[in-house]
């Protein structure tokens, strides 16, 4: 305390210097940002990619604090501080820009991988698990780079992780089983997020999120099935957003054996046609086609319409739509939808009914 309590009283012109400089670096910093990112926003607002923005957000939050390190910098050299002391400051800030870079890097290599892998088809898809594993890379140079500025070996540390890693894979044979499968699920890109997929064991619904561990369903009703990305890997898996989208359809329906069946298949295609011209969003226009199959019922002859919906989720819909058409011109055709109808024949022979008479 006397050292400082002297220092101010006698020796405090000899913050002025440094103290200018740090003022002058934080004023020309600020100046420089306001002027730098209002030409870079102007800019990336003629562009069409969002790339520019997502560089211009990620480095625009820690620009200052980095103009505060480079300020903390200069008025250390600038003063009078031992070359040790001064040495020691500009290390600190190197470790703290190292900090700083790496944490930018990873949410910017995050966003970038969300960015391009919902913009551009056949990349990779954006899941958690693509996610963290650009953050875990970026954060591992970031460390390595640090413990190289501290002067720490990293030789031993590969070492005995290299050995630590064997009992650890032992231990964790589930974890690390379904990290890898969940890995190898994105890099395939045979199952995606949004897609709506079905498994051999009946569960069903479209994919939310792939994850280290597992993977998550969102099923019609609006509930989450989590499934471990081992079994997943392992499973028959019917996706029904791939190859495309659009995807065929069929109606069955049944008519009287007194129907007329040119007229019958007239009338589906003619009402499919209607929907696909009224509502795309529930038929393409790609051209409905109906056959007589599966053909001679126990009490009806049935009928059955192929037609395409742009994806999965408007099957039922554009099932609804077409029974209610199809059902409205079968009444105004007078053509006949029958019940179920059995015909019962009774045999019995001349004794048997002699008996039945006497009695």
């Amino acid at each position: 305390m006397e050292a400082l309590r002297r220092f101010l009283l006698f020796d405090w012109t000899k913050l002025i210097i440094p103290f200018g400089v740090f003022v002058i670096i934080l004023i020309a910093g600020f100046i420089v940002k306001r002027l730098l990112f209002r030409a870079l926003r102007r800019w990336a607002g003629h562009t069409q990619t969002r790339a520019d923005d997502i560089f211009i957000h990620a480095f625009s939050g820690p620009f200052i604090i980095w103009v505060l390190m480079l300020g903390i910098h200069l008025a250390a050299q600038s003063s009078e501080l031992q070359a040790s002391a001064t040495a020691k400051i500009g290390k600190a800030v190197l470790i703290l820009w190292i900090i700083s870079i790496t944490l930018v890097a990873s949410r910017l290599a995050s966003n970038l991988i969300k960015h391009y892998g919902r913009g551009v088809r056949g990349t990779m898809p954006v899941t958690s698990l693509t996610q963290n594993l650009a953050r875990i890379f970026i954060f591992t140079i970031g460390i390595l780079i640090l413990l190289n500025q501290l002067g720490i070996s990293i030789t031993p540390i590969l070492t005995a992780l290299g050995v630590g890693g064997l009992a650890v894979a032992l231990a964790l044979q589930d974890t690390l089983s379904n990290l890898f499968a969940g890995f190898y699920v994105s890099l395939a890109g045979q199952i995606r997020l949004g897609d709506y997929i079905k498994l051999d064991s009946s569960d069903e619904g479209f994919v939310a999120d792939i994850t280290w561990r597992s993977t998550t369903v969102r099923t019609a009703a609006n509930n989450l099935i989590i499934i471990p990305n081992a079994k997943l890997a392992q499973a028959i898996v019917t996706n029904y957003h791939l190859p495309e989208k659009p995807m065929i359809a069929r109606l069955t329906v049944g008519v009287s054996y007194n129907s007329d069946p040119d007229e019958v298949e007239r009338i589906l295609i003619e009402e499919a046609q209607n929907v696909a011209r009224e509502r795309p969003d529930l038929l393409t226009a790609l051209q409905p086609v109906a056959r007589f199959f599966p053909g001679f019922g126990d009490s009806s002859i049935d009928f059955t319409i192929y037609y395409q919906v742009p994806d999965f989720e408007q099957q039922i819909p554009a099932q609804h739509e077409l029974r209610k058409r199809i059902f409205k011109r079968f009444r105004e055709a007078g053509i006949e939808i029958p019940f179920p109808i059995r015909t019962v024949y009774l045999h019995g022979d001349a004794n048997n009914s002699s008996r039945s008479n006497a009695i």
